[in-house]
């Protein structure tokens, strides 16, 4: 009897876990592989491996008997480094994490109605084709009087145009993928607000708390592993995120993120692509910043914490 029943569960984990295991390792566990192994070699457009070496690695950083470690960063390397962590942490703080929160705790303050209407109009950038995203921004921007928002400047306020893709590139991509990322916040911290019982709500009031005291002591508290969440899985989404800022910059140099100077080496039409060993040794650093991130993250989120198994079980 037990061995039947150990059986079935065996057969019930490889009916249920199987599936997920197989996209696991093919979707992930053998891109790392691939990727680790053509980083070490001379791959280039011809996609043939003449030797395997470490030449890929020495365009990323060089040897200096004044370094700690015996080595620093290349110019380009060190500045893609520093793009991507000015990109992910104001995205992230600014949008993600903190306009999410405002805007799943405006519209849930509203009536049902009206909520999701507003839910519904800042999911519109995240519904609408990159493509045409891409264009919109590009042409809000526009650093002639045809664009929207020199047309405010200049109608309205009556000040001389701007051109943000020369003048703060960075601000400008932060905002497009942004507004992107709030929505997602958006919809997770409102469902996550929903949940908490409403008795709660009613003992609140009932003891004279205002709005304010009743979303510090009752809803934060509520949203803590939910923030937590999307803390960990948006900061390794903006790491390997480039398509926006492909879009509406271009190859920029002023925006040139690790994960764009991946694309701009292998895949990039006519800036240069065709550096397969380059741009997977550029990944390859990547991948280690990922895992050390979301270890780091994991860590100190206690994630651990959320996965145990409940005290209490209910049959």
């Amino acid at each position: 009897m037990p061995s039947s029943a150990s059986a079935r569960q065996a057969s019930n984990a490889l009916i249920f876990l199987g599936p997920a295991i197989i996209l696991l390792f093919a979707l992930l566990v053998v891109p790392i592989v691939v990727d680790l192994v053509v980083a070490f070699t001379d791959m280039a457009q011809t996609v043939t491996i003449g030797e395997f070496t470490t030449r890929q690695f020495n365009k990323l950083v060089r040897p200096s008997d004044d370094a700690w470690f015996g080595f620093e960063l290349r110019g380009s390397f060190y500045r893609a480094l520093s793009l991507t962590a000015i990109y992910v942490f104001c995205t992230l703080t600014i949008f993600n994490i903190t306009f999410g929160l405002i805007l799943a705790l405006t519209t849930t303050a509203l009536s049902d109605r009206l909520g999701a209407f507003f839910r519904a109009v800042w999911l519109l950038p995240r519904m609408s084709p990159s493509v045409v995203y891409g264009l919109l921004w590009i042409w809000v921007v526009d650093p002639t009087e045809r664009g929207l928002l020199n047309q405010v400047l200049i109608n309205v306020f009556g000040l001389e145009p701007i051109n943000m893709m020369l003048d703060h590139p960075m601000v400008l991509i932060v905002m497009a993928n942004g507004f992107i990322g709030a929505s997602i916040g958006m919809l997770i911290l409102t469902s996550a607000i929903r949940s908490i019982p409403k008795h709660l709500f009613h003992a609140a009031r009932a003891d004279g708390a205002g709005p304010m005291a009743i979303t510090w002591h009752i809803v934060l508290p509520a949203l803590r592993w939910p923030l937590s969440y999307i803390t960990v899985f948006q900061t390794l989404s903006l790491l390997v995120s480039f398509e926006y800022i492909f879009l509406i910059m271009g190859a920029s140099r002023s925006t040139m993120t690790m994960a764009m100077l991946a694309y701009t080496k292998t895949l990039a039409p006519d800036i240069g692509s065709g550096q397969y060993a380059y741009g997977a040794a550029i990944t390859l650093i990547l991948i280690v910043i990922g895992m050390a991130t979301a270890m780091f993250m994991w860590r100190m989120s206690n994630m651990k914490a959320l996965l145990a198994k409940p005290k209490i079980e209910v049959q």
